[in-house]
């Protein structure tokens, strides 16, 4: 049987909101259809636009408003439990590509100490996850990974965790859950039966590389000029004026 694999969040207003929830090199996306629409855009670019309002915009569950949010601050990931040798040397290729595709100055660190850590990203059973977070208890019966990612009042990400189930998942899987649950505590938050071959695709997948669209919506959500706090209609406008930048 499939896990049921779905993101949970709880919406909570006061210092920092909680939730269990770019430029390239060349500062262009590459087109699939050549001649521009009324947009200035490629096909292929609109619809990495449709895809980041999908994908970007508020989280699958809970009251949280459908806006932009991002780090603006590094995340420094404290690892714990019990990952095997390949999960850890995957993990260090994961953090080598989004370092690689983020151009607005945030990065993603992995630390020894958890005192200095803001993300802690656990390795073992649900049970043992849900003993660290009780307010996980009802979902890791039929998730095999979950993260949970707070802001503050500006809408910054800050802080938040996130865990890969090592004993029912295979090692495929692992890795699998681990790029997809990290990629979305970035702020890529929610899922879409849109494209197969995507991490942020809906249904159950064993994907351990990012499409290149999902490369692109990491690009864009992390481009210097992307703001937070903006709703689809602003976004689009603002990802239009990115896109078309030469």
């Amino acid at each position: 049987m499939r896990p049921h694999h779905f993101k949970f969040l709880v919406y909570l207003f006061a210092v920092s909101l909680f939730i269990s929830s770019c430029s390239s090199d060349d500062n262009s996306l590459p087109p699939e259809i050549e001649n521009p629409n009324e947009n200035g855009l490629t096909d292929y670019q609109l619809s990495v636009v449709t895809y980041f309002k999908a994908i970007a915009l508020g989280f699958e569950f809970g009251n949280a408003s459908k806006i932009t949010r991002k780090w603006t601050s590094t995340m420094k990931i404290f690892v714990a439990g019990t990952p095997s040798a390949g999960l850890r040397t995957e993990l260090d290729r994961i953090v080598s590509e989004l370092n690689t595709l983020v151009s607005d100055g945030f990065k993603i660190e992995i630390v020894d100490d958890v005192n200095q850590s803001n993300f802690y990203m656990f390795f073992g059973t649900g049970d043992e996850y849900a003993t660290l977070y009780p307010n996980q208890s009802s979902l890791v019966a039929n998730n095999w990974g979950l993260f949970s990612i707070f802001w503050d009042g500006a809408n910054a990400l800050n802080t938040g965790h996130m865990y890969v189930d090592i004993n029912r998942a295979s090692d495929v899987e692992q890795k699998h859950l681990l790029r997809e649950e990290l990629t979305q505590s970035l702020g890529l938050a929610r899922d879409s039966n849109t494209y197969q071959e995507s991490i942020f695709q809906s249904a159950w997948t064993r994907t351990n590389e990012y499409a290149t669209i999902d490369k692109d919506l990491i690009k864009l959500l992390y481009h210097p000029d992307m703001e937070i706090g903006l709703n689809a209609t602003q976004v689009e406008a603002l990802l239009i004026r990115i896109l078309k930048t030469p």
